[in-house]
Order: C-alpha cells, then structure tokens, then sequence
C-alpha cells in the first residue's frame, strides 16, 4: 500500500548505496516479475559498491517514474530517442542513492511537468539490458519505478531524449507496444493511483 505522498521539497537527495538498498527492500510486491527482479537488484547492489554509478560496467541502478493523469485514467509515455521503443521516463542515479530523488529529477527533466506528486514506496522493479550502442558497451539497467501524479495543469515540454510523448488509457497503450514490462507498470499504476489522496 502506498503510504506517503511527495512534492519536490519533501524528497531527500544525497543519499549513498544504504539508502538505495532500503528504498529496494521497500518496493511494493506488485507483481511476481518485479519481485524476481527486486530479488537481482538487491544482490546486484550488495555486490558492487559503484552500482549508482554509470562507470559501473556491468551495469547501475536507475529510476523511473510511473506518470499518471489527474484524472487517474491515463499515463505519460515518450518514444524514446535512442532505443526507439516506448517507455515510461526515466534515467541514471548518476551517484544519487535517493531514487525516489532520481524519478523525480528524469520525470521533471524529460516531460517538463512542474508540481509532480511522487507517492512511496516504489511500485515496481526490473532488470533490463541495454545493448550496445556507439561507444557504449552492452550493459543491464537495475529500475526501480515510482508512481507520480500529475496536477490537473500539467503541461508536458519534451526534452531531446523522446520523439514523440503522449497520454494514453491503457487500451491505447495496448494499441502502441506489446512490451510486457510497460503494459504491467500500467496497470499496476492506474490502479494505485486512485489509492493516493491529494
């Protein structure tokens, strides 16, 4: 159950690898496939101290963020740039341990939507590869989602790492990608999403 609603001043920031293992401990059990993935990210970060850090080779941590409408019927989902797929924002810890800090920071930075309300504890975990690209070699992303609530005046502002960003119910989701992870993160959070007070 989700227990806190957040605003951007009450987030913490500055946090290390303690502070990112109690926030994965913490995660919702929401689905068999997060736990399994809850389960890897937790002895991933035990194992590697730098696991915040993209100098981390075999891969890092990161968060992501679950937008949902005000009217709690649709989510935020952006065409990412690179991958070419869709996906729910999100981005690096870039040595941040908070990473309910870092879903915030990406949602604010990729949508441009101000006055985002994050809710904890996170919604869902997964472990996903990254292939290889330029100079970047193959790696895994260890994501952890937080759900975010937008106001009712949230205008979005895309940043250059999207093509296209859009609000869709999840039977238009259904109609734009088969990728299981995205169709799972929705649906768990349109139903939380109407737990949250406001």
């Amino acid at each position: 159950m989700l227990n806190r609603s957040l605003v951007s001043s009450d987030i913490p920031s500055g946090g290390s690898i303690p502070e990112a293992l109690e926030e994965i401990r913490n995660v919702l059990s929401t689905s068999s496939e997060s736990d399994e993935a809850r389960g890897i990210i937790l002895e991933f970060t035990k194992t590697h101290d730098d696991a915040l850090y993209r100098t981390c080779l075999d891969g890092h941590l990161t968060g992501s963020a679950l937008i949902v409408e005000n009217s709690r019927e649709k989510i935020l989902v952006m065409l990412h740039k690179k991958l070419n797929i869709w996906l729910q924002p999100g981005g690096h810890a870039d040595g941040e341990g908070y990473l309910c800090n870092v879903s915030y920071r990406e949602a604010f930075e990729e949508t441009g939507i101000k006055n985002l309300t994050l809710s904890t504890p996170a919604i869902d975990c997964d472990v996903h590869r990254i292939p290889k690209f330029g100079d970047e070699e193959e790696h895994y992303h260890f994501d952890v989602t937080y759900l975010l609530l937008a106001p009712e005046t949230a205008k979005i502002k895309r940043n250059h790492e999207s093509t296209d960003m859009r609000w869709v119910t999840l039977e238009q989701l259904e109609m734009l990608t088969k990728e299981e992870r995205l169709l799972r993160l929705a649906r768990v959070g349109l139903k939380l999403a109407h737990e949250v007070k406001t």
